[in-house]
């Protein structure tokens, strides 16, 4: 078993390591202060600009195929790379990207959704989640009945990521069935301009989501993705890398927060020493560290299950998720106290992230969620235990 990255990982790593360090990291005071102001984050032409000269150096489309002009780099090395961008809170992602269900665009789709959102001239949101079915995906009450040759959509979504500035959106509802007995959760696609609109929902941090509401929203039947009754399982492979995701950032994030801790017991004196000389602060570092190192393992090794399609019932990916999102709000509670009254004010980023984590254990599964999906697998016997 070899636990070294191989020379392309390495090398892809430290690229990233040094764009953030040298192009993300120096935004992050000027971010703060938009924050204290009222504004959030950077603007888009400015994260054009970043994602433009991050193109510069081949990171563009990194998880889109070659034949649409991407890296194609797989989850192993994507998880990798998000762990080094959550090593900054700048809201960065790399350009030339779409979500992974759109691949499932038949060729006029692809025309009109798929390749604009890879080239950044279209914007897309991912609609699941409803004030009464979050966890349970199953119970969307969403309704799309058809009439003639359209579909009518009725209904609302909640908590929607990048609603504000999508002009369509992925959104799933409950289809009556056809004339061919096909009905159930299936997935539209659904421009802004054909009625539906959004709604900002006000969070503890930065996260942008909102509300979708539909009234009576008449959507063309072509407006399909895949097949009536198969939304679901585009869903959920939509959320499997989403909890990888999360997960690698929550270890970034918690790499970062670390050596921040370090340097700040090493710097600030009391009672004449340096704190990292007391035990109390020692074990906060360790307990730290040694979490650190699980959570990317654990990480590493369900983007390995996932790049070679091992993981259907996301067993992997949510047990990633689960201890990661849970280890960085326990790495970000120490290194706060670590840095004692400092560590709450907003001249530092600490409180953010301790914000920004928090949410973490709550989208794209649940604790709660997560753990019974685990425990599911484990008594169906669709995962053995120590194999």
């Amino acid at each position: 078993m070899e636990f070294a990255l191989t020379e392309e990982q390495r090398m892809v790593q430290e690229t990233v390591r040094e764009f953030v360090q040298k192009e993300l990291m120096p935004l992050e005071q000027e971010v703060l202060r938009n924050e204290r102001e009222g504004r959030h984050g950077l603007p888009d032409d400015q994260i054009l600009k970043l994602q433009l000269k991050a193109k510069e150096a081949g990171f563009w489309g990194i998880n889109t195929p070659e034949e649409y002009g991407g890296a194609n780099l797989g989850p192993m090395m994507t998880a990798l790379i998000n762990i080094e961008l959550g090593k900054t809170f700048i809201p960065f992602t790399f350009g030339g990207e779409a979500d992974n269900i759109l691949y499932h665009c038949n060729e006029e789709q692809k025309k009109k959704y798929l390749i604009p959102t890879i080239n950044g001239e279209r914007r897309a949101c991912f609609a699941l989640t409803e004030p009464g079915a979050g966890s349970d995906a199953r119970n969307i009450k969403m309704s799309a009945v058809k009439n003639g040759d359209h579909w009518v959509l009725n209904g609302e979504k909640t908590f929607i990521s990048r609603a504000h500035a999508a002009d369509f959106t992925m959104v799933f509802a409950v289809a009556e069935k056809d004339e061919q007995g096909r009905g159930g959760v299936t997935c539209f696609l659904v421009d802004r301009d054909m009625g539906w609109r959004s709604e900002p929902i006000h969070t503890m941090d930065d996260w942008f989501v909102s509300s979708l509401v539909f009234d009576n929203v008449f959507v063309p039947e072509e407006n399909v993705l895949g097949e009536v009754g198969k939304g679901f399982e585009l869903a959920m492979s939509w959320i499997t890398m989403g909890r990888i995701k999360i997960a690698a950032w929550s270890v970034g994030h918690a790499e970062r927060l670390l050596q921040m801790g370090i340097e700040h017991a090493k710097s600030r004196v009391a009672f004449g020493h340096p704190i990292a000389e007391y035990q109390a602060i020692q074990w906060m570092l360790a307990d730290s560290a040694v979490e650190i190192e699980a959570a990317k393992l654990l990480v590493l090794h369900a983007a390995y299950i996932a790049e070679n399609s091992r993981d259907p019932r996301r067993h992997y990916a949510s047990i990633a998720k689960l201890f990661g999102s849970n280890m960085v709000n326990r790495v970000v509670d120490r290194v706060l106290q670590i840095h004692g009254g400092m560590g709450i004010t907003k001249e530092l980023p600490i409180e953010r992230w301790y914000r920004t984590v928090r949410k973490y254990r709550v989208f794209e599964g649940t604790d709660e969620i997560l753990r019974r999906t685990i425990a599911h697998n484990l008594l169906q016997g669709y995962v053995k235990v120590g194999e």
